[in-house]
């Protein structure tokens, strides 16, 4: 078993999250196991207000996970079975698994170099390419996903998806707080779902989930489908699934939504940090693209030929990193020759994965860490000379 160095530099730390807010958390639990209700009720009804509350929306449906997120709301704008849906292969798997969970086909397309989300011309010519070849199934949807904290351009997908008769859903498993136009993510589609793993900017202590909406209609039917399709319980008037938010991990969340705005605040901070001390490397740090507020949910840089060679580098020094994502869902064996792509294929989304490196970012992250982290960056460099290539 290999064991991390005890002073290493975590590129994540869910536990430091937990630790320090201890006391309210452990509170919040208490209060939930003493009331005897362990499934659903006031506790997760409290959570779902004040998360749509934050956002600006109406409603929010607390869910199991993120995927399960993405599930409820491809069924309840009636995505099934012979449907496509457009998203990216720059992403999470969980995307495209979420889209064959309700029998649809993901149809993926490439992502721009600079925000690293859905490239908008390349979705343009996906929605021809399926009008103009009805075998390959019903277009229904569009699940943009924002990626590492930096919002896709909503403004541009929402009037394709509007031109087309096209559902939009937010992926925003990386944007909790991020804005676009001054404007939550989140409230730009018909439906946006967000992941609460543990490592997200608002993560509970395990799995969970939440869908949110401004449509009433769609709140109502995702509420019901998450519970076996249940309007009175036990009568199921739909077919539904089992995918209920944990009262316990409600009750968390509800602790750590308090400081969502002061911990994204501190991820900016470290990624200014970062931006100052490599601006003169040979290196692509995160851009900004159009008025975004970027939470920061991974700090990425582009390394071009050393990459990996720079990685083992930072492992020896006891600076933790990480690569998302190492092989594009495409290219992954469950999908590979599978899934159909964009008419122009995914080259930036391949070149993409041989060049990133996450950086350590939480928000319990040290001045003293960040500077170990910035400062073995610079000494790899030093030592490896200037002559390396530079991102085009």
């Amino acid at each position: 078993m290999n064991m991390k160095p005890k002073n290493t530099v975590m590129q994540a730390n869910p536990k430091a999250g937990y630790l320090a807010h201890k006391a309210e958390i452990d509170a919040a639990i208490k209060n939930v196991l003493e009331s005897g209700y362990y499934i659903l009720g006031q506790e997760v009804e409290a959570f779902e207000r004040e998360f749509a509350t934050f956002i600006g929306v109406d409603h929010g449906i607390g869910v199991a996970n993120g995927t399960d997120a993405l599930e409820v709301a491809l069924r309840v704008c009636g995505v099934g079975a012979g449907d496509v849906v457009i998203t990216v292969s720059h992403t999470a798997v969980a995307t495209v698994a979420a889209i064959e969970l309700v029998g649809a086909m993901p149809l993926l397309v490439d992502v721009d170099s600079v925000s690293y989300t859905m490239d908008v011309d390349c979705l343009e010519e996906a929605i021809l390419q399926v009008q103009q070849n009805p075998s390959m199934g019903q277009l229904k949807a569009i699940i943009p996903v924002h990626l590492y904290g930096h919002p896709a351009n909503m403004p541009a997908i929402m009037e394709l998806a509007e031109r087309h008769g096209l559902s939009v859903i937010e992926d925003c498993a990386q944007a909790h707080g991020a804005k676009l136009n001054n404007r939550k993510i989140g409230t730009w589609g018909h439906l946006a779902a967000f992941s609460l793993y543990p490592t997200k900017n608002l993560g509970a202590l395990g799995d969970a989930g939440i869908v949110v909406t401004n449509d009433a209609r769609l709140a109502e039917e995702a509420s019901i489908y998450r519970q076996y399709g249940w309007r009175q319980r036990f009568i199921s008037d739909v077919p539904g699934m089992n995918s209920r938010l944990d009262p316990i991990q409600a009750a968390i969340l509800r602790v750590k939504l308090r400081y969502l705005d002061q911990d994204n605040a501190y991820r900016q901070h470290v990624a200014a940090k970062y931006n100052s001390s490599f601006q003169e490397l040979p290196l692509q740090l995160p851009q900004l693209k159009g008025d975004v507020n970027h939470v920061y949910h991974q700090y990425v840089v582009r390394s071009c030929d050393e990459r990996d060679r720079l990685k083992e580098f930072l492992t020896a020094q006891g600076i933790g990193t990480s690569i998302q994502y190492p092989v594009p869902v495409h290219l992954q064996p469950a999908y590979h020759s599978r899934v159909p792509l964009g008419l122009r294929r995914l080259p930036v989304t391949e070149q993409l994965c041989q060049e990133i490196l996450s950086m350590p970012i939480h928000p319990h992250l040290s001045e003293e860490e960040v500077e170990r982290t910035t400062s073995a960056m610079v000494t790899w460099y030093q030592q490896a000379g200037t002559n390396l290539p530079q991102i085009a």
